[in-house]
């Protein structure tokens, strides 16, 4: 959503945050973005856009009205006194309404804006436990090339116990997901917190019976690489921004480690990579991501893998531009 170069050290320092909401979400929604914009100094946009699909008034009986006054000023209303909020507490913050396809108007001002990274909310239906994202979150999820920072509806801000603030990076160890590490390690360095990086391996139980493979040690030999590769991610990643990251290897299902391991370091933010195969496609399908979001006590930051991968691209470009510049004076 965003065509200037960027780098996670740039996306930990947000200079614009973008706060889409429905109005409902708003109360949820600001206490977590006043908090960011308070820590990074970042300049709050809260965007609601009206679109003719919400539910409509009647005048008369059976024909419905879309009195566009009437939803403009109900907005206002709402969105206002978080902005009087937001600014008391020393946070710059400004309000639009917009009318047209909500995820092309949050495209659209995420652009104008020159968004860092955008704030949304998601909901869930309480009886078969699954994500409602719905179709503009989905979309946004799918095509943000920024971080998009996602609060659950069992998301709450961390109490203070006076320990130190925790971090939860989970990747799949495919290179894409070093960028959504360095992330992690930037914030969790600008918080003062500890960073843990997490990997799920299969779950053991289930693991290849002697009869189903050659060899049962080559799944066990498999399991030792990942577990040494984390660990060379994690040591890499600690002396890139000379801050301390615990590695974390865990066996079962993704969803339930990664919601299971950020209760128990009590972190305050999970960060993720969203991969290709991670379903985004089709987000209300994809269990892991799903079950993340819609379960974490925390927010959850997601990075898209396409998005990592732009931002390698231009610090490999930028860095070839600057070799050849001192070449070029020599």
């Amino acid at each position: 959503m965003t065509t200037d170069p960027v780098h996670p050290e740039f996306w930990a320092h947000p200079a614009v945050i973008l706060v889409p909401t429905d109005l409902t979400d708003i109360d949820r929604l600001m206490p977590f973005a006043i908090q960011q914009a308070k820590e990074t100094g970042a300049r709050l946009i809260l965007l609601h856009v009206l679109t003719t699909t919400a539910v409509l008034p009647t005048d008369v009986p059976g024909m419905p009205y879309y009195d566009t006054a009437e939803v403009l000023e109900f907005a206002d209303k709402t969105l206002l006194p978080w902005c009087e909020q937001a600014r008391e507490q020393g946070v710059s913050c400004e309000a639009l309404v917009r009318e047209g396809n909500a995820a092309q108007q949050i495209a659209a001002a995420a652009r104008q804006f020159q968004a860092d990274r955008i704030l949304l909310g998601t909901r869930s239906r309480s009886k078969l436990s699954k994500l409602l994202v719905g179709s503009v979150a989905d979309q946004v999820l799918r095509s943000a090339n920024i971080p998009v920072m996602t609060v659950g509806p069992e998301a709450h801000l961390p109490v203070d116990r006076g320990e130190e603030l925790a971090i939860l990076h989970a990747t799949t160890l495919r290179e894409t997901s070093r960028a959504s590490a360095a992330l992690a390690c930037k914030i969790a360095s600008d918080k003062k917190a500890k960073l843990y990086l997490l990997h799920v391996l299969p779950p053991q139980e289930l693991a290849p019976k002697k009869s189903e493979v050659p060899d049962r040690a080559d799944a066990a030999a498999i399991d030792e690489m990942r577990v040494l590769a984390l660990r060379v991610m994690a040591h890499e990643i600690a002396a890139s921004h000379s801050h301390a990251v615990e590695p974390l290897v865990v066996h079962g299902n993704p969803s339930i480690e990664i919601l299971a391991s950020a209760e128990q370091v009590h972190a305050s933010l999970i960060v993720l990579t969203a991969t290709h195969r991670s379903g985004l496609e089709n987000l209300t399908r994809d269990r892991t991501v799903c079950r993340v979001l819609a379960h974490a006590h925390c927010p959850v930051l997601t990075l898209r893998e396409e998005a990592a991968e732009a931002a390698e691209h231009d610090l490999l470009s930028d860095t070839d531009e600057e070799l050849q510049q001192q070449r070029h004076m020599q």
